[in-house]
């Protein structure tokens, strides 16, 4: 077992998630895969190392040991790979193709550090979701951050981070906003088919708040950097312009008061980002290294 340390990997997962099916969202596999490879790991051992519970999963005395050891040859395993990193030269770029939110907003914020993290170049190319993944199956980049499935027998998708929507203004809203509030303000929504727009259309259903068709609709922007300045250079002497967004992209703004955000009622509007690679990579030492790193940053 110690000469495939997947399956230990698959393990530490499992106790770091506390569930079967997070640990297989997060390593890019069936759910039935994790259970095979935890029965594997207690045929090989002949114990029982986890019982699972509808709440999620504990440890026995024996999955307790093991949990130790799997982390002690963890961390061997990363320093080694530091070092045998040094011995891959790649002398062309590594490109991430990436969703506008994310390309323009969050890589930002660690864009400084990746070169020196992963040793090599790197070139970001910022679009949407699904022409980052066709980008992706062409083999024109090596990696795609996105913000949604788009779904391939081709390609591994690994969770990544979560990302909240919300709501936002250049005045000030209340904390939750109700049906009364979203009738009355001026709307610059995203067009039909937004990835965006589809999980604050959940979110009004599930409120039983009117859907976005009978808001005061202003005008629809795809860009979420155009729907921002708008809101910034709208009046502030009548009715709010709203819009929804990445809380990621205006983090800076809320943060200096000149943008403020709201919760559609009591709904939190979260959706997963994503790592994605080609399954043909899958082994791949450097795109490992890739997203290891990505897994670790903030």
């Amino acid at each position: 077992m110690l000469n495939d340390f997947s399956k230990l990997q698959t393990f530490l997962t499992v106790v770091k998630e506390k569930s079967f099916s997070k640990a297989s969202s997060k390593l890019g596999i069936s759910q039935p895969a994790v259970t095979q490879q935890m029965k594997y790991i207690e045929d090989y051992l002949d114990v029982q190392i986890i019982h699972r519970k509808k709440n999620g999963i504990k440890l026995t005395k024996e999955g307790e040991m093991l949990f130790s050891i799997a982390q002690k040859i963890q961390r061997c395993i990363a320093s080694s790979e530091k070092d045998l990193l040094k011995i891959i030269n790649k002398d062309i770029p590594f490109i991430f193709a990436t969703s506008s939110i994310i390309g323009n907003y969050i890589v930002p914020k660690f864009l400084n550090h990746i070169k020196d993290n992963i040793h090599n170049d790197v070139l970001i190319e910022v679009s949407t979701s699904e022409h980052s993944i066709n980008k992706l199956l062409d083999k024109k980049v090596d990696m795609a951050l996105v913000e949604e499935i788009i779904p391939s027998d081709d390609l591994i998708y690994r969770e990544w981070r979560d990302d909240e929507i919300v709501l936002f203004s250049n005045q000030k809203l209340p904390s939750k906003v109700n049906d009364k509030d979203l009738l009355k303000y001026n709307w610059i929504c995203r067009p039909y088919g937004s990835h965006t727009r589809e999980i604050f259309k959940e979110a009004l259903e599930k409120e039983n708040y009117p859907n976005c068709e009978d808001f005061g609709i202003q005008t629809k922007i795809t860009s979420s950097t155009s729907i921002i300045q708008t809101i910034l250079c709208s009046p502030q002497d009548q009715e709010p312009t709203v819009s929804i967004i990445s809380k990621e992209a205006i983090e800076n703004y809320v943060k200096s008061k000149v943008l403020f955000e709201a919760r559609v009622g009591k709904q939190i509007m979260k959706r997963k980002l994503y790592i994605v690679y080609r399954k043909d990579s899958k082994n791949d030492a450097f795109i490992d290294n890739v997203v290891s790193y990505l897994l670790k940053v903030k």
